[in-house]
């Protein structure tokens, strides 16, 4: 009863309705999260709260079966390190390539990007997002912040804002021809920046929507799988 009251209220407010994940002959679908560093298991309650079974990935075979791939937060050159030390990064990369929907939260929005402003001299990328981003751009840590963004295209017409928290966060710079910006940051002195897009299989944003409770941007992420 409950659910459904959610429901009828999230419908007349113009809000996106959760729903579960399953293909038509009922089974889950299979998303892997990248474990090698960062907000590993925040990302995977929030894919299994939608229904999702996800499914934590520190080897290239256990990217068989994948409906599409969460590459978290955490330090981007670090788990460009790991990605490699695993012998994951080639794979990986080819999966892109071949069309494997995949999110990038944060570090995970630098590994999705085709170039990095200050990058380390021997930082690499996956790649596949025709976007430039700057490391860091935000500051430190200690300028860690959030933000409500407005996300229409994401989260509906006339849906909440979403809480967007920025941790080390990067910006992207600029984007190529075939990439939608979903959401800017609106007030501050970072404002008018872009904080998540989207190109074909690829969504990346700057912030953590996995450290607030807030499931819409992994929905929307479901939604890309299917």
């Amino acid at each position: 009863m409950h659910a459904a009251r959610r429901t009828v209220r999230a419908l007349a407010t113009g809000a996106r309705v959760p729903r579960r994940v399953w293909d038509a002959s009922g089974v889950k679908s299979l998303i892997g999260v990248l474990a090698v560093q960062g907000d590993v298991r925040e990302h995977a309650r929030s894919l299994e709260s939608l229904g999702a079974t996800t499914r934590l990935i520190r080897r290239p075979e256990e990217m068989e079966g994948l409906d599409g791939i969460v590459l978290p937060g955490g330090e981007s050159t670090t788990m460009d390190k790991l990605l490699r030390a695993f012998g994951l990064r080639d794979p990986l990369r080819k999966r892109l390539q071949a069309g494997l929907p995949a999110y990038g939260s944060c570090a995970g929005m630098i590994l999705l990007a085709d170039r990095v402003l200050d990058a380390t001299a021997d930082q690499e990328t996956l790649g596949g997002l025709d976007v430039t981003v700057r490391r860091n751009a935000f500051g430190r840590q200690v300028d860690s912040f959030e933000e409500d963004l407005s996300m229409p295209e994401v989260l509906g017409e006339r849906s909440e804002p979403v809480r967007a928290v920025f941790i080390r966060a990067p910006w992207v710079e600029s984007v190529g021809p075939e990439v939608r910006v979903l959401g800017t940051v609106s007030t501050g002195p970072a404002a008018g920046r872009i904080v998540a897009v989207r190109q074909a299989n690829l969504l990346a944003t700057s912030f953590h929507p996995e450290v607030t409770g807030d499931h819409r941007i992994h929905e929307y992420f479901l939604g890309m799988t299917r």
